[in-house]
């Protein structure tokens, strides 16, 4: 049976699991793709850190680049992470030297997934990157092929764990995002910096691959951010009142001949099946033809998940399946227009925090209106030991620039105690 020579570079958590977990079942592998995994060499920055995994020291390069040249390397699996420095030298140069390419780095492949695609193709090896979005939900594999026969008009979900962890958190414990934060990291949910998670720069990265492969379009950054850190106890409480849940949703979506990319906490009806996804678990929907609506949920992230996708990658190799990385070439694929979401509508939750007065609410209404914004409901919740008053208001869909113009007028106002909040509504 033949051999497929491997180098895995990157030996943090991640890349310890995928070393262990490859040379424990190598000949399962071998058997399910006729052909045997063989780790020939490994790579970290640091060779004196204490590892859960024992390795022949001849199987150590000193110079991670140095699986670049060798002849007797097949298969690169690139595992140091973000977008620049040694991962984009590692995996340009990998591609160049025709050796095929495993990746867990979804910031890499959001910012040069492009060119990197044009060189595989070029060269044709594969550049897979099942593990760089949602982790052990094999949501890119379905879309290469599960779902090749599908129109794709929208893909939605939570890509996060992260982020879900903490709002579920501060639902179900009624706790400050503060103290859900740092049980977070106590329990290894969340980086010591978590920046990347809460400010939904991770979403928006994996929610631009999705979107490239779900439309044959390449990568875009037209998109709308927002994180999670503005949300308190209050607006958990107020979603509950009203009916819905609040958590980090990414969109793509098809309407007409523009594309929309948005990042940004959302309110779901609580009815709904993503509202009921808690934890760290993560969840992919696909609006599609003739499939309709197809989910795919489970872990996002940890070694594991991320394990199973990189396997997943490193078996369709092993077949010998020279594929496209984005599905089909680069020739084929198409700059489509993509859209701010200002022009878009949507139904929004307004919460304002304001001085209990005479006039306050008349004021409010009337910005509205001036606006032509229309309220669908309303709920003003006085609390009268700090002579101040939450208002709620739910509207019906709208404008996403008028929202904002409501937003940024209200807060000039001197009645106003706490900045304002805006959150959007999905009603499907």
């Amino acid at each position: 049976m033949k051999k497929l020579n491997i180098a895995i570079i990157g030996l943090g958590n991640i890349g310890c699991y995928l070393y262990k977990y490859l040379n424990k079942n190598k000949f399962i592998l071998a058997k399910k793709n006729n052909c045997i995994p063989n780790v020939l060499y490994v790579s970290a920055r640091n060779r004196k850190k204490k590892r859960i995994i024992q390795f022949n020291k001849k199987k150590w390069l000193s110079n991670y680049l140095d699986a670049t040249k060798k002849k007797e390397i097949d298969l690169i699996v690139e595992l140091i992470g973000g977008s620049e420095g040694a991962a984009k030298k590692l995996v340009f140069a990998a591609l160049k030297n025709k050796k095929h390419v495993v990746t867990a780095n979804k910031a890499l492949i959001a910012k040069y997934g492009d060119q990197l695609s044009k060189i595989a193709e070029k060269n044709r090896v594969n550049l897979e990157f099942e593990a760089s979005v949602c982790g052990g939900v094999p949501i890119i594999r379905s879309l290469k092929e599960g779902l090749i026969a599908n129109k794709i008009n929208k893909v939605f979900g939570i890509f996060n764990g992260t982020s879900n962890y903490i709002l579920s958190s501060m639902d179900k414990e009624n706790k400050s995002f503060k103290e859900v934060l740092q049980n977070a990291q106590k329990l290894g949910y969340a980086e010591s910096n978590p920046t990347s998670d809460l400010n939904g720069e991770d979403v928006a990265a994996k929610l631009k691959i999705l979107s490239s492969l779900c439309f044959n379009s390449f990568l875009n950054d037209n998109i709308h951010v927002e994180g999670i850190k503005d949300i308190d106890k209050d607006d958990i409480n107020y979603a509950n009142r009203l009916g819905y849940k609040i958590k980090l949703l990414g969109y793509a979506e098809l309407i007409g001949k523009n594309i929309f990319q948005r990042v940004h906490p959302t309110l779901i009806r609580n009815s709904s099946n993503v509202a009921s996804i808690d934890g760290v678990l993560n969840a992919v929907i696909i609006d599609g033809n003739p499939v309709g609506q197809n989910i795919i949920q489970g872990e996002g992230a940890g070694p594991a998940a991320t394990t199973s996708a990189l396997i997943s990658d490193i078996s369709s190799i092993l077949r010998g399946n020279i594929k496209f990385p984005f599905s089909i070439s680069n020739k084929e694929r198409k700059k489509l227009n993509f859209k701010q979401i200002s022009e878009r509508s949507f139904s929004a939750y307004f919460r304002f925090n304001v001085i209990d007065k005479p006039g306050v609410l008349s004021n409010i209404t009337q910005v509205f209106s001036r606006n032509r914004v229309s309220i669908k409901r309303l709920v003003q919740d006085p609390n009268k030991n700090k002579r101040s008053s939450s208002i709620i208001i739910i509207t019906h869909p709208t404008k996403d620039k008028s929202l904002n113009k409501i937003i940024q007028t209200i807060n000039r106002k001197s009645y106003v105690k706490k900045r304002s909040k805006l959150i959007r509504i999905n009603d499907e």
